[in-house]
C-alpha cells in the first residue's frame, strides 16, 4: 500500500503532467494563429508593394540590370519587415527562425504553391491544419471536416494541431454531436446528420412545438390550466402580497416586480398620487388624489413664536423669522439699521423674548414629567 508521501508525489505528477499538456495545447493553436497572421499580412505587403520600383531615376534600366523589382529580393525584405508589430515577440520570433522558408516560397515555389498560407503553416512548418481538421495528425472533427459538429458548434482545435476536436455547441445545441436540444428547444428536424434546433414558446421549460399548447413542462411562473396550456400565473394576487407596504406589485410575464409608491402615498395599488390606499402625513385626498396639505392656511396658526412666519413645502412646513428680524438663540430679533447703535432697551426686549421662551419651555417638561411620575391618590375607607 502507498503511503502519504508516494500518494502527494503521485498526485503532484499527474497534476504536472495535466497542466503540461494543458499548456502545450494552448502553445499549439496560439502558433497557428501567429503563423496565419503573418501569412496574411504577408498578403497584405504583396499588394500595398505592387506598384512599387527599385526608387531610382532610371527605373527600366534597373530592371534590365538588377531583375525586376516584382521578383526582387530588395521588395521580399520589405515585406519581411512589416509583418509583424514591434511589440509581438511571437511573430518577429517566427519570422526571423522561418526566414528561409520565406525566401524559398518567394524565389522557387510561389508559382506552384500561391496559397502561402497553406505551404508555409500547413505543410511546411506544421502548426496548423485544414479547416474540419484538428490535432498533430490533422484528424477530422467530429461530424467531419466538411461539416464540423454537424452545423451546429465548433471544433476544439479547429484549423490547428492544438486541440481535442470535441464539440463546443452553439446556443440551443448539446450532446457529443451538437445533435439534441437544450430545454427550451425542440427538434423541428432531426436525423442522424442534421438537427435545427427552435426555441420553444416563452411559457414552456421543454416542449415538442412552437405555441404554449405544446408544452411538456411549463416554467416557474406560469401554470398550466385545464387544456393543457401554461398560463402566466399572476403573483400579484398572491395573500399575503409580496411587496412591502410602501411598494406595489407589478406582475410581468412568468414574474413580477415590486416598485416604490409614490412619496404622498401610505400604500399603494399602482404608481402616481391617484393609486394610494391612504394619503401620507402631510398629504389630503382630494378627490382621489393625494394632494399637499398647505399647513401655512390652517385656522389655528402653526407658527407661534413672536416674529415668525410660515412657508410650506410638500408634505410639511418650516417656521421662520419674518422680513426684518434674523434669529438669534432661538428668538427672531429685529435686524439693526447699518451703522445703528443697539440701545439697552432692544437688548433688554431680546433678553426678556428669550427668557419667556426658555420659561415657557421648562415649565411645559415640568407638565408633562409630573403627568408621567405623579402617583395616584388613595383613599381611605
Amino acid at each position: 500500500m502507498l503511503s502519504f508521501r508516494q500518494l502527494l508525489w503521485l498526485f503532484f505528477n499527474l497534476a504536472f503532467i495535466l497542466l503540461s499538456q494543458c499548456t502545450h495545447a494552448k502553445d499549439l493553436k496560439s502558433s497557428c494563429h501567429t503563423c496565419k497572421q503573418i501569412a496574411d499580412n504577408f498578403i497584405k505587403g504583396l499588394d500595398q508593394t505592387k506598384k512599387q520600383n527599385f526608387g531610382g531615376g532610371n527605373t527600366a534600366w534597373e530592371e534590365r540590370a538588377l531583375s525586376k523589382y516584382e521578383t526582387s529580393e530588395i521588395r521580399l525584405v520589405e515585406i519581411l519587415e512589416n509583418l509583424c508589430e514591434s511589440s509581438s515577440f511571437d511573430c518577429n520570433h517566427m519570422v526571423e527562425e522561418h526566414e528561409d522558408h520565406f525566401e524559398t516560397w518567394w524565389f522557387k515555389r510561389q508559382k506552384k504553391h500561391p496559397d502561402l498560407y497553406k505551404w508555409f503553416c500547413i505543410d511546411t512548418i506544421n502548426v496548423c491544419c485544414l479547416k474540419g481538421t484538428f490535432g498533430p495528425d490533422c484528424n477530422a472533427c467530429v461530424g467531419g471536416s466538411e461539416r464540423p459538429c454537424h452545423g451546429n458548434g465548433v471544433c476544439d482545435g479547429d484549423g490547428t494541431r492544438g486541440g481535442n476536436g470535441r464539440c463546443n455547441c452553439d446556443h440551443g445545441y448539446k450532446g457529443e454531436f451538437c445533435l439534441d436540444c437544450i430545454d427550451g428547444y425542440f427538434n423541428e428536424i432531426r436525423n442522424d446528420t442534421f438537427s435545427l434546433c427552435t426555441e420553444c414558446h416563452s411559457s414552456c421549460k421543454t416542449c415538442t412545438g412552437l405555441t404554449n399548447e405544446d408544452c411538456e413542462k411549463c416554467k416557474t411562473g406560469w401554470g398550466e390550466d385545464d387544456e393543457g396550456a401554461c398560463l402566466d400565473v399572476n403573483e400579484c394576487l398572491n395573500d399575503p402580497p409580496l411587496c412591502k407596504e410602501d411598494q406595489y406589485c407589478l406582475n410581468t410575464d412568468g414574474s413580477f416586480s415590486c416598485k416604490g409608491c409614490d412619496k404622498v402615498c401610505s400604500g399603494c395599488t399602482e404608481a402616481g398620487p391617484d393609486k394610494c390606499q391612504s394619503c401620507a402625513p402631510g398629504y389630503q385626498d382630494t378627490e382621489g388624489t393625494c394632494t399637499d396639505v398647505n399647513e401655512c392656511e390652517q385656522p389655528d396658526a402653526v407658527c407661534t413664536a413672536g416674529n415668525q412666519e410660515c412657508v410650506n413645502n410638500k408634505g410639511s412646513y418650516i417656521c421662520i423669522c419674518a422680513s426684518g428680524y434674523e434669529e438669534q438663540e432661538g428668538v427672531c430679533v429685529t435686524i439693526p439699521e447699518p451703522g445703528a447703535v443697539v440701545s439697552d432697551d432692544s437688548w433688554f426686549s431680546w433678553l426678556t423674548l428669550y427668557l419667556t421662551s426658555v420659561h415657557d419651555q421648562a415649565k411645559e417638561n415640568e407638565e408633562d414629567a409630573d403627568t408621567v411620575k405623579r402617583p395616584e391618590e388613595h383613599v381611605d375607607l
